[in-house]
């Protein structure tokens, strides 16, 4: 009888065992790549994030999403590199961070879909035909940083109403380079401020541009939000402290990191909505069919340790339009 039934259950449980092998095979686990300009370290806050809003739609890195990791630690000439790499190993989406990378990943795919977070023109760099119709293979969510940039010398000026003088560092190299500048030279003359222009495409390039600022007698700093000034703050902080000058940059990181204030869209909101395209796209969604996302958010922190120590004492008003004082 036993016999009988384990001739009968054999076959079963051959069968069962195959068809368990099988659908584990078509249970493809989805692999996304996530290409940053800057390092992990200074990414870190960002990345965690864009994990966090995955997991809020069910993703959980390791067990049903896996994620690769590419940085280029302010490098621009490793991005096509890196982005090349991430294309051979036939990811279902790329995430870049602000910069170059999308237009890296771009020039490499024509089919793997890409999310960027924080460009600042993509359709002026040629990223995405429109807004409302973005078109090939590539979507994602804009900052808007021209218009933030005069933003930003107003609040400067509000802040320090006797500066004149307003040293801009900037990498030319970066693609909405000649945005940023015109955008900015625009705002000041408005404001009857002076633009000092500080290029660094190199780590080789601040002390060159530290010294221009002084002199040529600069009042206070403006750092555009770019990786190569995201990656070297550290030697930009120092510079400005030394030097008692005013700053304001387009990444609150800095200013948690001693930078008197920043102003920019709320850079930590569009990483966990950048899950949500790459959700939609896992589940069929053509990235031409989903439209870049502008802010909604913004952001206005400033630093009172930091206004302190270069002696700085930051208007009522100013400060009552803070969404995150540091004390």
């Amino acid at each position: 009888m036993k016999a009988k039934i384990l001739v009968y259950a054999l076959p079963a449980l051959i069968l069962a065992t195959i068809h368990l092998a099988q659908a584990q095979q078509t249970t493809k686990i989805p692999r996304i790549a996530f290409l940053g300009t800057s390092s992990a370290s200074v990414l870190s806050l960002r990345i965690e994030t864009f994990r966090r809003g995955l997991r809020e739609l069910g993703y959980v890195e390791g067990k049903n999403i896996s994620i690769e990791y590419r940085f280029a630690d302010g490098m621009n000439d490793r991005l096509p590199e890196l982005a090349a790499d991430v294309v051979r190993l036939n990811v279902d989406a790329i995430v870049t961070t602000p910069g170059s990378p999308a237009s890296a990943a771009k020039k490499v795919t024509k089919t793997i879909p890409i999310v960027f977070v924080g460009a600042a023109d993509p359709v002026g760099i040629g990223l995405v035909d429109s807004l409302a119709r973005p078109g090939g293979n590539i979507t994602g969510l804009t900052v808007l940083a021209h218009e933030l940039n005069g933003k930003r010398l107003e609040l400067l000026k509000e802040t320090s109403p006797r500066i004149i003088r307003v040293a801009l560092l900037f990498d030319p190299s970066s693609e909405p380079a000649p945005i940023l500048l015109k955008e900015t030279e625009t705002a000041a003359q408005g404001l009857r401020l002076h633009i000092q222009s500080l290029e660094v495409r190199s780590p080789t390039d601040f002390d060159g541009a530290f010294a221009k600022a002084l002199r040529e007698g600069a009042h206070a700093l403006s750092a555009a939000p770019q990786p190569i000034i995201n990656t070297n703050r550290a030697r930009v902080l120092e510079f400005a402290s030394k030097n008692r000058l005013p700053t304001i940059f387009g990444n609150p990181e800095i200013v948690e990191a001693g930078g008197l204030m920043s102003y920019s869209a709320d850079i930590a909101d569009q990483f966990r909505r950048a899950a949500i395209y790459v959700d939609k796209i896992l589940k069929g969604t053509k990235p031409a069919d989903i439209p870049v996302e502008q802010p909604t958010k913004f952001q206005f922190v400033i630093n009172l340790k930091t206004a302190k120590q270069i002696g700085l004492t930051i208007p009522p008003n100013v400060l009552a339009r803070a969404d995150k004082v540091i004390k």
